[in-house]
């Protein structure tokens, strides 16, 4: 260890902690055959669950400088990628340490196969692979921390970097390693709802003034896609998704405390198919979130919700009725219908027609690469939606799922 003097690092002290790094740096001092090959065995075993591939050395110290948060990538989450002279001064000299360690230049060479490693299965996100392209013009120390830096703005750190949706786990964040890589390309029609979806969204990306947002409307018609698709399209400029649940709406004062502190970054909290009873009391959360109650909202979050209903408290005839046991039955009604108005955007959404709905089935055909006579997609694609619940999107994709299904089987 004292052969890279990392015990005089500054800002990424948090690396020492590490058990592979510090095999590796013992085998590096102790140049025994046995310590070189427990770091190998260990370096090899993180090469396989991340995915490094090439110089896994570097690989894997280029992994933890972006997945285990350091006082600089802290600090440029916090305050929108600035850093302080002086923070970026000792970031600097950190990266003058660990350059050896980035270039691996001569670091336990008896094991080549660490310099050029092939793992089962590679790692290719968009996040990695721009921190390769920043990388591999970076040779002083300097230009490495700046190439850092660079990757720390546009994409955060630890799983905010990794991860374009999140749930909410026991009181924190926690990455949706599977989220649909639906893109908006992929939907199919309704390109009016999709044009204000997109325009709100960006102006929120930009920093504009924007909306929070209740898409309306018949199911199955893609209103939950265009929002997971939000999250796909405008990665890259900051923006992550936090799905919730009904029951987790009386989280959301922490909720929007965490979020706050990831400045650079925009977070649209998604509720899917969301709808109150009156007995509910989540709502009022819900509306105090949007409205700011004692503490203002954070600027860099925006609330999304789909649902089947226009007010999303359900409202009976018996809450029109005169002579209610309540004195001022009109505040009962305004109470049930206030909370969708709160949402400043309502984009609603339409069963699609019958041309419409063909379209979607031709789309989703031809990504698969198969292409049906126009005749042939009318007379089957209407059988379909006969037999079962009309048409809509998801209708669309059902039928595609079955003719693939059949397809293979013949």
């Amino acid at each position: 260890m004292n052969q890279y003097h990392l015990q005089e690092l500054l800002i990424c002290r948090n690396l020492l902690e590490d058990s592979t790094l510090q095999a590796l740096l013992q085998a590096v001092n102790t140049p025994e055959p046995a310590t070189g090959a427990k770091a190998v065995s260990m370096l090899i075993e993180q090469a396989e669950q991340l995915g490094l591939a090439g110089d896994i050395i570097r690989a894997y110290t280029l992994h933890l400088l972006t997945h285990t948060g350091n006082l600089a990538s802290q600090t440029s989450e916090k305050c929108r990628g600035k850093l302080g002279p002086s923070l970026k001064k000792a970031f600097v000299h950190d990266m003058e340490l660990l350059s050896p360690l980035l270039s691996a230049q001569g670091t336990l060479s008896a094991f080549p196969l660490l310099a050029d490693y092939h793992p089962t299965k590679t790692l290719h996100t968009e996040a990695w692979e721009k921190l390769q392209e920043l990388m591999g013009s970076a040779d002083t120390a300097e230009s490495m921390a700046d190439a850092l830096l660079t990757y720390y703005r546009r994409y955060g750190y630890g799983d905010i970097a990794s991860y374009r949706a999140f749930q909410w786990d026991n009181g924190k964040l926690a990455g949706i390693r599977h989220f649909e890589t639906i893109r908006m390309n992929d939907l199919i029609g309704y390109a009016h709802q999709k044009e204000q979806l997109i325009g709100n969204t960006e102006a929120f990306v930009a920093g504009r003034p924007a909306n929070h947002v209740l898409l309306v409307g018949a199911r199955g018609t893609g209103k939950s896609s265009g929002v997971k698709a939000l999250a796909n399209e405008y990665y890259s400029e900051g923006l992550r998704l936090l799905q919730l649940t009904k029951p987790q709406l009386r989280a959301l004062p922490e909720i929007m405390e965490t979020l706050r502190q990831f400045s650079s970054k925009r977070f649209i909290i998604f509720m899917d198919d969301l709808s109150f009873e009156e007995s509910d009391a989540e709502y009022k959360y819900l509306k105090s979130a949007i409205e700011g109650g004692v503490s203002s909202r954070p600027e860099n979050v925006l609330i999304y919700a789909t649902s089947n209903r226009r007010h999303l408290i359900r409202e009976s005839w018996r809450d029109r009725i005169d002579g209610q046991d309540e004195l001022y039955r009109d505040d009962s009604i305004q109470e049930t219908i206030s909370l969708s108005d709160r949402f400043g955007l309502i984009i609603h959404y339409y069963a699609p027609d019958q041309s419409e709905y063909l379209a979607i089935i031709r789309h989703m055909l031809k990504k698969q690469g198969i292409e049906m006579t126009d005749e042939q997609l009318r007379v089957e694609g209407l059988r379909w939606e006969m037999s079962h619940s009309g048409r809509s999107g998801r209708t669309a994709q059902q039928f595609v799922a079955h003719y693939l299904g059949h397809k293979s089987n013949s």
